[in-house]
């Protein structure tokens, strides 16, 4: 009898288990840890190239370039970005999005800005070090750009779920506590062709974090 007792709690609680389920309780928190492995891909894509500009920028100056304009604006933006991380509890607040944004796209245009400098010395374009770091900083732009598309989708996805119905029911319920996450866009002035004016008479551009460099002019990060 107490067997029989037993048996019957455990069909119970397994078709209790199916029926949660099967009304979408677990969709709502399965497309946030999506969504959110998707902005860990976006921040891994971001730090790489993070990683890649002060051996870009050192290999300009060991070049014996000295263009403090557009360096110096690359490595600021850099720092600055660098200094505005976005964890993803702060992926719901649009305030805190946008500045990451921004940070990111004042970088964009620095790299865009930085590779224009190709054109305007011709001794980069026999210098290995810099065709190499300028090739992977390109793949990682394109890394960026697919890793973005990924997280957007993963957010339409998620987002739409705490809006449609069954979903929506857990969304008011059991799940009260979760917002929409944000799009990421980039800003229009990363879309734009930068625009760079040459000064060929300043200081170096200052080092990342604003301290020496700890990369050696010429040396070459390994590809990731």
């Amino acid at each position: 009898m107490e067997r029989g007792t037993r048996l019957a709690g455990l069909v119970t609680v397994v078709l209790a288990a199916q029926a949660v389920a099967g009304c979408g309780y677990n969709t709502i928190p399965t497309k946030q840890e999506r969504a959110e492995a998707a902005w860990a891909d976006v921040q891994s894509q971001y730090q790489r190239r993070a990683d890649l500009i002060p051996n870009l920028v050192a290999t300009v100056q060991a070049a014996g370039i000295q263009e403090r304009t557009t360096l110096t604006e690359v490595i600021e933006a850099r720092n600055a970005a660098v200094a505005t991380p976005l964890t993803t509890e702060q992926l719901s607040d649009p305030a805190a999005v946008q500045a990451f944004v921004n940070a990111q796209g004042r970088v964009t245009a620095g790299v865009r800005s930085l590779g224009v400098l190709v054109e305007a010395y011709p001794q980069l374009r026999a210098n290995e070090n810099f065709l190499n770091l300028q090739s992977q900083l390109e793949g990682t732009e394109n890394r960026i750009t697919i890793a973005r598309r990924d997280y957007n989708e993963a957010v339409r996805d998620y987002n739409t779920s705490l809006r449609t119905f069954p979903t929506v029911i857990w969304a008011k319920t059991a799940f009260s506590g979760e917002e929409p996450m944000q799009l990421f866009n980039a800003t229009d002035a990363a879309q734009s062709a930068p625009r760079v004016e040459f000064n060929l008479n300043g200081a170096p551009a200052p080092a990342p974090g604003g301290g020496s460099a700890a990369v050696q002019p010429g040396s070459t990060p390994p590809a990731r």
